[in-house]
C-alpha cells in the first residue's frame, strides 16, 4: 500500500490511504458471532524515517457491506496499537460474510 508522499518539516505531518477491501467470510453455519481486529507494528522506511504504531495512527472503519444473517458493528481504531475491534458480528444465523474498505491514516 502506498501512502503517498509528504515533504519534511518540523510540524507533524499525515498520510491516508483506503487499505482496500477487507472480507471476513464466516462458513461455520451456526450462531456464534465474529471479530475482526486490526493492529500495526513500528515502520521504518526509507532514510530510517520511523513510524511508531502507539503514536499517531487509525484505522477508520466503514459499515461493512453484509450477505447472510448478521448484525456487524464497525468501529474505529485509534492507535493501531495495542490491537482492537474493528467489525463485529452478533445476531448470527448460517453462513455471512461481511467486506469493507477502511482507511489508514497515519500522523
Amino acid at each position: 500500500m502506498n501512502l503517498g508522499t509528504v515533504g519534511v518539516s518540523g510540524s507533524p505531518q499525515s498520510v491516508s490511504s483506503q487499505l482496500g477491501n477487507v472480507t471476513v467470510t464466516d462458513g461455520r453455519g451456526g450462531t456464534a458471532g465474529w471479530t475482526a481486529t486490526a493492529s500495526a507494528v513500528d515502520f521504518t522506511g526509507p532514510q530510517s524515517i520511523s513510524v511508531s504504531a502507539a503514536g499517531s495512527s487509525s484505522y477508520i472503519t466503514p459499515a461493512a457491506s453484509v450477505s447472510g444473517t448478521a448484525n456487524v458493528t464497525s468501529s474505529d481504531l485509534t492507535p493501531l496499537y495495542p490491537p482492537g475491534p474493528v467489525q463485529v458480528a452478533t445476531g448470527v444465523n448460517g453462513i455471512n460474510s461481511a467486506t469493507w474498505n477502511p482507511t489508514i491514516h497515519l500522523t
